[in-house]
């Protein structure tokens, strides 16, 4: 079953060194068998107190794989870069906990 990273992003403090990290990050994605699935700032906030600025989310075959994306010394070595520029944070998303084919029957 997949595994999903969800990054949401509070705010960019500095959009020069952002775009150098998605740039540095991109490859180690790619490396690892993920794909791009979203990466949009156009939210909608419906109920509740999440607000982001924009969410990215990942796909990878495992959440094992995602995982070892996360922890890479590809991706561990730029991860710092996200931490400078910008308000973030990450979530890492187990596919295979979804059991019911159609819940909403």
């Amino acid at each position: 079953m997949p595994g999903y990273v969800i990054g949401q992003l509070q705010e960019i403090k500095n959009q020069d060194a952002f775009a150098a990290y998605q740039r540095a990050a991109g490859p180690s994605v790619l490396q690892y068998g993920g794909k791009l699935v979203i990466d949009s700032a156009k939210l909608r906030p419906a109920d509740g107190g999440w607000s982001p600025h924009r969410v990215v989310m990942l796909e990878f075959e495992s959440v094992e794989q995602a995982q070892k994306w996360y922890d890479s010394p590809e991706y561990q070595a730029v991860i710092g870069q996200r931490f400078s520029s910008a308000d973030s944070a990450v979530l890492i998303i187990d596919g295979d906990e979804f059991h019911n084919p159609d819940p909403f029957k």
